[in-house]
Parts: C-alpha cells; structure tokens; sequence
C-alpha cells in the first residue's frame, strides 16, 4: 500500500519549492490511484538521463507537477536511490514530434530532501534555463523555423492550413492578440487565428499592427513562399512513440 506520508512529503515539498521559483508557479499533486494521469505525465518527462533511467526501474506511482501561466512545467518524483527527489521538464503536449528534432533534452537533475529554499535556486540556475531555452526551441520550430518573436517585436506566420500564428514574448501583446480574435493554445504557448473567415482574419491582422505600436511593440508578417488550399491536417499530440523515458524520438 501506497504510504501516506510519502504522499504528504512530496507534496509539501513541490509545494514550497514552487512558491520559491522565479516567476509565477502553482503545484498540483497526482496520487497514486490517477493511472491515467500518471502514464500520460510518464509519456511528458522531457528526459534521456537519470529521470529517464529511475522511470525505468520505478514507474510512477505519485508526482508533483508545477506549471507555470505561459503552458511550462515541471515535475518532481521520488528518488528511490536516495532521501531527495528529482525533477525534470514536462514537454508540451500540443507539439509536434518533428519540432522536438535535434534540440537537446533538457534532462533533469537531483534535489535535497532537506532545502527546497536551496533547491529553488539550483532548478532556476540550472534546469529552467535550459528547459526555457529548450522550450523556445521547440516552439520555433513549429513555427516553422521563421525568427521567433521578441519582446519589442511580434513575428505572425502563415500555417500551412491558411491560419495566421506567433508566439509573443510579451504579456501585453498576448493581450493584443486574444482580443483580435487569436486563440492561445496554453500548452505551447502558440497564438493562432484560423482562415474559417478570411475577411475576420484580415480584419484582425490589420487592426493588431497600430495596437501593439501603440505599446511599442512591432510587427512582421511572414509568408509562405505558396499558399495551398486548408488541407492540412492539425500538428498531432505527441505520441507515446515519442516519450522520452523510452529513448526515442524527442530530441534526436
């Protein structure tokens, strides 16, 4: 049976530790009876290293997860060789497996059951540079390589099924976009308008420019060298194929 305490422990832990992260960060606790949950969360671990190898031996039986607004997370598991935890990044679900393709992982690391305060400090310096750097990778390349956005610039790209996306770096200019008719996918951090309406689309596309200047924010529209009828399909939800517990796809 599943130990009570070991439950509390962890959750308490994540708690503390996300309380302590640079930005905004909430912890949520998946038990052990939420198997679902807890294969999904497994299929996410963003890891080749020694998360992927303690998955290997132990599957998941809890976790702690801490999110973060802009669709990143984390996750911190027991460590069974030791007293402390570790924690990994969380990929998101809503990328494709291609954008993942020759970005490193950013593989977890090891934390002190004794000093979550200190922890906090070793996660920031360590795996949540790289797991941000990682991400905006990723996101990039599901753009479709075009130059990312910028804090003072907004890059909005055409898709293949004749919607129009970007992922700002800016709180202010996600505004912008959310209230010109642009959806945000929280996961992957993506703003995208679709062509179901193209005259709403323009519409929008026209009146975001002198919006987002007005807060000193610019914006560059880039095309497709052809544009094709919508039939693309959706990017897919990464598949248990890709899961980095199991060295496979991510990344290489």
């Amino acid at each position: 049976m599943h130990d009570h305490h070991d439950t509390e422990r962890l959750a308490s832990y994540a708690d503390v530790l996300a309380g302590d992260l640079p930005d905004t960060w909430t912890s949520s606790h998946i038990p052990a009876d939420a198997e679902d949950d807890l294969a999904e969360l497994a299929d996410r671990i963003w890891d080749l290293d020694l998360v992927a190898a303690s998955l290997a031996e132990h599957p998941l039986h809890q976790a702690a997860v801490l999110s973060r607004p802009d669709g990143a997370q984390l996750v911190v598991i027991d460590r069974h060789d030791d007293d402390g935890f570790l924690i990994a990044a969380v990929a998101p679900r809503a990328l494709p497996d291609d954008a993942y393709r020759a970005v490193p992982e950013p593989n977890g690391i090891t934390l002190s059951a004794d000093d979550p305060f200190l922890s906090a400090e070793e996660v920031a310096g360590d795996l949540l540079a790289r797991y941000d750097s990682a991400l905006a990778q990723v996101r990039h390349n599901a753009l479709g390589g075009l130059q990312p956005s910028q804090v003072d610039r907004v890059v909005l790209t055409w898709q293949p099924d004749g919607s129009v996306a970007t992922a700002p770096v800016d709180d202010r200019a996600g505004s912008i976009l959310l209230a010109n008719g642009f959806d945000l996918d929280p996961q992957s951090g993506i703003y995208r308008i679709s062509a179901d309406d193209t005259q709403v689309q323009a519409r929008a596309l026209r009146e975001i420019g002198p919006q987002l200047e007005a807060v000193g924010i610019g914006t560059a529209l880039q095309h497709r060298a052809a544009r094709t009828a919508p039939t693309a399909a959706p990017a897919a939800v990464p598949s248990a194929a890709a899961a980095t517990r199991t060295p496979a796809a991510r990344g290489r």
